[in-house]
C-alpha cells in the first residue's frame, strides 16, 4: 500500500546507505531467481543466516537487495529449511537513507521465531502461495484526526496528527505537535500517554528539542517544539509512503518544525517500522530532518528534548513506585532513577529499559541507540514513565540529520543480558547471503 505519488518530497536530500547501520545484503541475482516467476526453471539458490548465538528470543531481520524490473512487484516469499516450520518474508521498498536513486531497490524482511535462532540456518526461497489469506498488517484512518495500524483487528499503533486547532487554548495544546501511540501486544490498551495529565506536553513516542535555535529573513529565531508554549508546533504534511503485509509494516510521513511565527525552519520524514513479533511491540523509528533555516541548531535538557517514550498516565496515577530501570549496569531500585548532569555516567548508554506496572499487567520498554546517532547522549529517566536521550547538534541545509532507534516492548521482566543482546541484534545482525547450490 503506497500513499503519494513519490517516494520523497524534492526538498529533502537523501543520505548514502553508508550513513546508516551496515546491514546484510544479498547477491541480486539470487534472490532475482527464487523469488521470479521462473523460479522452478532456475538452479536452486538458498539464503543463509549466519550464527545466532544463544539470543533465545525471535529476531527480525532486514536485508537489502536490488530486483530486476520483471520482479519489483513481488510482495511475499517462503523460507523453507529442514525441520522447520516455513517462515513468511516480505519484500518491501527501501527505508529512510537506504538506495532511494534505485527505483528497484528493496529490503526483505523476516522473523526468525524463537525455537530456531541460534545455529547457521540455510533456507530455500519460493513464492508464499495464498499470501493473501495471511493475516496482514493494514492502516485505517480517522481522516484529519488519527490513523491506527492494525495486525488482523488488533490495535498496535496510532498516529497522531490533527491540525492545530487554535479556537481556544485547550484545544492547540491538544494539537499542537504529531506523535505515535503504542498498544500492548494484545491490542488491548494503550500504553502511552495523550494530552493532559502529568506534564501535558510528554506525548507517546515523540521527536523534538525545546532549545532551538537558527536564522531566517535576516533574523535570529529560537524555538521550542517541545512545549509549544510560544505558538510553535509540530505539523502533519502528508503522508509520503506506507507499507503493509504479514510480516511488517512502514509508515514514513513528512512533518513541518514550524517557529512563533508559524514559517517553517525544518522538514521531518518520520519513519516507524513495526514487524509482527508473537506477544512483543517492535518498533524502529528513524528520522531525516532537513533545514529550511541558516545556522540551525538542536538543543535541550534531559526531560524535554530527542526521541524519548512516556508511559500512560495510569503509571504516575497508580504505579510510579514499582517503575525501575534496567541498564548496561545492572537493574535499579524501584522508584528511583537517574538523569544527566547530576549523574555524569549516565551518557552514551548502548540501552536503557524501563520497567513499569500499567493495568494490573507489568510490561519492559527497551529503548535501544545506534552507534550512528550523534552522540554524546545524555539519558534521562523518570518514575512516572518518561524516558529517553537527547543529544546538541548543528544540521546544515545541504547534510540532513539521519536517526535510528528500535523499542522492544513486551510483557513481564527483562534482564541485562537478555537487553544487551536485543541491542546487539539491533546494531550488528547476524550476516544473510544468497547462495547456489552445486547440481549432484
Amino acid at each position: 500500500m503506497m500513499e503519494g505519488s513519490d517516494l520523497l518530497p524534492p526538498s529533502i536530500v537523501i543520505r548514502k546507505p553508508d550513513m546508516f547501520l551496515a546491514r546484510p545484503a544479498l547477491l541480486v541475482l539470487g534472490l532475482c531467481v527464487l523469488i521470479g516467476p521462473r523460479a522452478e526453471a532456475a538452479e536452486p539458490f538458498h539464503l543463509k543466516v549466519a550464527d545466532q548465538g544463544d539470543a533465545q528470543r525471535a529476531l527480525p531481520l532486514k536485508v537489502d537487495v536490488t530486483v530486476p524490473k520483471e520482479f519489483a512487484d513481488i510482495k511475499v516469499v517462503k523460507l523453507s529449511a529442514e525441520g522447520i516450520e516455513p517462515i513468511i518474508a516480505q519484500i518491501t521498498g527501501p527505508g529512510l537513507g537506504r538506495h532511494f536513486d534505485d527505483p528497484l531497490a528493496r529490503e526483505v524482511h523476516f522473523v526468525l521465531p524463537a525455537a530456531v535462532v541460534g545455529p547457521e540456518r540455510e533456507f530455500v526461497v519460493s513464492i508464499a502461495e495464498d499470501s493473501e489469506e495471511l493475516t496482514q498488517f493494514q492502516f485505517v484512518d480517522e481522516s484529519g484526526k488519527h490513523k491506527d495500524l492494525l495486525y488482523g483487528d488488533r490495535p498496535v499503533m496510532r498516529y497522531m496528527y490533527e491540525a492545530v486547532d487554535t479556537t481556544n487554548e485547550e484545544r492547540r495544546h491538544e494539537t499542537m505537535k504529531v506523535y505515535h501511540h503504542l498498544y500492548d501486544p494484545k491490542g488491548e490498551h494503550l500504553l502511552t500517554k495523550g494530552p493532559g495529565g502529568l506534564f501535558q506536553h510528554h506525548r507517546g513516542v515523540f521527536y523534538g528539542f525545546n532549545r532551538i535555535s537558527y536564522e531566517q529573513d535576516g533574523q535570529k529565531k529560537s524555538a521550542d517544539v517541545w512545549h509549544c508554549h510560544k505558538k510553535e508546533s509540530q505539523t502533519h504534511e502528508k503522508f509520503v509512503r506506507e507499507e503493509v503485509g504479514p510480516v511488517f509494516a512502514r509508515q514514513i510521513v513528512e512533518v513541518d518544525w514550524n517557529g512563533q511565527d508559524g514559517q517553517v525552519f525544518a522538514t521531518e520524514l518520520r519513519e516507524m517500522s513495526v514487524y509482527h513479533v508473537d506477544g512483543v511491540q517492535v518498533i524502529d523509528f528513524a528520522s531525516q530532518l532537513a533545514a529550511k533555516a541558516d545556522n540551525l541548531k538542536l538543543d535541550g535538557d534531559p526531560q524535554h528534548a530527542g526521541f524519548q517514550y512516556r508511559a500512560t498516565q495510569h503509571v504516575p496515577d497508580k504505579t510510579a513506585k514499582q517503575t525501575y530501570y534496567v541498564r548496561p549496569d545492572g537493574k535499579g531500585e524501584p522508584g528511583k532513577f537517574r538523569n544527566w548532569p547530576n549523574n555524569k555516567d549516565h551518557i552514551d548508554l548502548e540501552f536503557n529499559a524501563l520497567s513499569f506496572v500499567a493495568f494490573d499487567q507489568r510490561y519492559t520498554c527497551c529503548y535501544l541507540d545506534s552507534p550512528e546517532n550523534p552522540k554524546p547522549a545524555r539519558f534521562s529517566e523518570r518514575d512516572y514513565g518518561r524516558f529517553g536521550s537527547y543529544f546538541a547538534t548543528h544540521v546544515s541545509k545541504e547534510e540532513p540529520l539521519d536517526l535510528h532507534y528500535r523499542l522492544w516492548l513486551e510483557p513481564g521482566e527483562l534482564n541485562v543480558k537478555q537487553i544487551q543482546q536485543l541491542r546487539n541484534d539491533f546494531v550488528n545482525p547476524p550476516k544473510v547471503t544468497v547462495e547456489m547450490s552445486t547440481k549432484s
